[in-house]
């Protein structure tokens, strides 16, 4: 009985050692065919945007000017482009113009989008069908046709805008610029930006606090916690991570605005203090044809979006790290 079990225990050995060895290739297989399904994607990925980037970064350290479009060499300058708009007063007011302008549009965005959000968590069936309509309405206009009526609003001779406030006792609005002084300038690209954002965050929100529990929410206000606090204690904590993504997406947006900017600029003034990143890219490029400094700040704006996107990642690897 004894050698009968000892010859099954020796038999049965290599067969569990060869299914053992096998074991490691099969999920080797196994774990490679979804890396070479991943293949064509970030071949396309890097063909779209590696050649240009690449392109990029060797024209930002090359004098390229208009000569260099009909085929003449361009000279190899190294960090020279660099060095000139680091030493460019214009170059950091139009950089902290900006980062001020992207902060305080993406902040009032975010602010108008969660409590528009909330108010369709807290209206009726109807009037939430309505909100929706409008706010997708709005989020689907092309821009440019936006843009249009926008500044026939704000125009200073057959404005609705002036010509409501020129209405209110003591206040003279009338034939008032507002896209010719810097300040309302920004306003009104601040107000058209907004808006044109607003819906993307509004229905990313709503789409968060439809996960929120209602039983957790019915609990804090049996223990006395009001709306602001349960706004501010309960529901912002809890939809904490599509906050974080949208305004992430709305700074790198904003950062980055370019036609409303243009098209103000076309109907006021195209002077320096009107210029944010994109436009003052878009002038050293198409306007002075100095293609080695607009691709030197486009990769300054490049290093910049991903200092902003750093703060992100690195939250979201804390969390990883979290048990």
């Amino acid at each position: 009985m004894t050698d009968t079990i000892s010859r099954d225990v020796t038999a049965a050995a290599p067969a569990a050692t060869t299914k053992s060895a096998r074991t490691p290739d099969v999920t080797r297989r196994r774990i490679s065919v979804p890396h070479l399904l991943l293949i064509p994607a970030i071949a396309i990925l890097l063909i779209g945007m590696g050649y240009p980037l690449v392109w990029q970064i060797v024209t930002s350290m090359q004098e390229f000017g208009i000569q260099q479009q009909f085929g003449k060499p361009a000279d190899f300058v190294g960090l020279q482009n660099y060095l000139t708009l680091a030493t460019d007063p214009t170059m950091w007011q139009v950089v902290g113009r900006s980062l001020l302008f992207c902060f305080i549009t993406a902040a009032l965005t975010l602010i108008v989008g969660i409590l528009l959000a909330v108010l369709m968590t807290a209206v009726g069936r109807t009037a939430r069908l309505t909100l929706q309509i409008s706010l997708l309405l709005a989020w689907a206009m092309p821009v440019v046709a936006a843009m249009t009526v926008w500044i026939w609003l704000f125009d200073d001779r057959r404005g609705v805008v002036n010509y409501l406030l020129d209405m209110i006792p003591g206040v003279d609005m009338n034939r008032f610029s507002w896209l010719s002084n810097p300040l309302t300038f920004f306003i009104v690209a601040s107000v058209i930006v907004i808006w044109m954002s607003v819906p993307f965050v509004a229905f990313s929100a709503y789409a968060g606090l439809t996960q929120v529990s209602d039983e957790v929410l019915e609990a804090a206000q049996l223990d006395g916690a009001n709306g602001a606090k349960r706004l501010r204690y309960i529901i912002l904590p809890m939809i904490r991570p599509v906050i974080m993504i949208v305004l992430l997406l709305q700074l790198i947006w904003d950062l980055r605005v370019f036609t409303q900017i243009t098209m103000l600029q076309d109907a006021g003034s195209k002077a320096g203090e009107f210029d944010l990143l994109g436009t003052y890219i878009y002038k050293l490029g198409a306007g002075s044809q100095d293609f080695g400094m607009a691709s030197a700040v486009s990769i300054f704006v490049l290093a910049l979006t991903l200092a902003i996107s750093w703060f992100y990642v690195r939250s979201l690897l804390k969390e990883d790290e979290q048990p």
